[in-house]
């Protein structure tokens, strides 16, 4: 018979799950979800990259450091680099966000006559009436994107900081470690838990988008043009299509309706032929997810729709962001203690 007894946790574990319990919930509270996800993206990106660069077989502690520092400034100097393209692509004349709507508002306002009543009933009555509704979604959504498109300045402050300390962080993490007291080693116990989940999370999702995004573009940029079908703003529909499918399930929502109502500009016919596309491409998703984020995290796809719907009524898109990443953390932490 199975051996079904579970450790009794120390006094020490309980500390270090309250103080993890009040850290990741003041997260939110303090708006700090940029900084913990930057931070958490530089350390997992040193930890990977440096058994590239053999940095263990180091037999000098400064040397490690040296090394260490040294691929912390080049991740940090790279993230940079692309957090201030990604802003100038999507400020740029040509695909800034504004500009988009407005463009998805002009094709179904003059593609209405085309459209079944049922359809054209639930739409607005034109490009203002788009606006107006993408407003009232937000501020009823997302009150927590709101905020930190107003308060841009600190996001991108919070986000350098939290690279900052992840580089730190793994640079100290880099150096053997003496003997610790039993709740500093609880803690760190927590935080290295935490750290597998963001990695489990994020990497396989990356991976996904990337799936997705090459899915895309084989349909957009030669499936199309191959029977003639041109449409407007492929490459903004690519990199949405990449930047929103690192959000699961919602970001496929959001990089679809940009696709079908731009194919409208088209034709409807094209339009429905998309909408057909991306069903079967997402269809095909959800066994994707199942194999990679399921199979790292032991999670079913229901779990982690519940745990996004739990999340995002609590702290709105920040909570959709980290459902996936907290939910991986809790079950991991049940599953090593036996308990599930």
């Amino acid at each position: 018979m199975a051996d079904t007894t579970i450790s009794k946790p120390s006094v020490y574990d309980i500390s270090a799950w309250l103080v993890a319990v009040v850290g990741l919930w003041l997260v939110f509270d303090l708006h700090l979800l940029p900084a913990l996800l930057s931070g958490l993206l530089v350390y997992e990106l040193i930890h990977l990259s440096a058994p590239l660069l053999r940095v263990s077989r180091l037999s000098d502690n400064r040397a490690k450091l040296v090394v260490v520092a040294l691929l912390a400034f080049f991740i940090i100097s790279l993230l940079i680099i692309l957090v201030w393209w990604g802003i100038h692509f999507f400020r740029s004349d040509t695909v800034s966000l504004p500009a988009l709507l407005q463009r998805m508002a002009d094709i179904i306002e003059k593609t209405r006559a085309q459209l079944p009543e049922w359809v054209t009933q639930s739409l607005p009555g034109d490009a203002d009436g788009l606006r107006n509704a993408a407003a009232q979604w937000l501020r009823e959504h997302s009150n927590a994107l709101q905020s930190a498109g107003k308060n841009a300045g600190r996001t991108l402050a919070h986000l350098l900081v939290g690279m900052v300390l992840g580089a730190i962080i793994a640079v100290k993490a880099a150096t053997p470690r003496s003997g610790c007291t039993p709740l500093v080693c609880s803690l760190t116990e927590r935080v290295e838990r935490l750290s597998e989940s963001f990695r489990s999370v994020v990497f396989a999702q990356v991976r996904i988008s990337a799936i997705n995004t090459l899915f895309t573009i084989l349909y957009l940029a030669v499936g199309l043009p191959l029977f003639g079908v041109h449409l407007p703003l492929v490459k903004t529909m690519i990199i949405i299509s990449f930047v929103a499918g690192l959000l699961p399930i919602i970001g496929n929502l959001i990089s679809n309706a940009v696709i079908i109502v731009i194919s409208l500009s088209y034709s409807v016919p094209v339009s429905v032929v998309s909408l057909v596309f991306l069903l079967a491409m997402h269809k095909s998703e959800y066994f994707l997810n199942a194999h990679i984020i399921g199979h790292r995290i032991h999670a079913q796809i229901w779990e982690l729709l519940l745990a996004m719907l739990i999340m995002e009524s609590a702290f709105g898109i920040s909570g959709v962001i980290a459902a996936p990443i907290y939910y991986a953390y809790v079950k991991k932490e049940l599953t090593d203690k036996g308990l599930v």
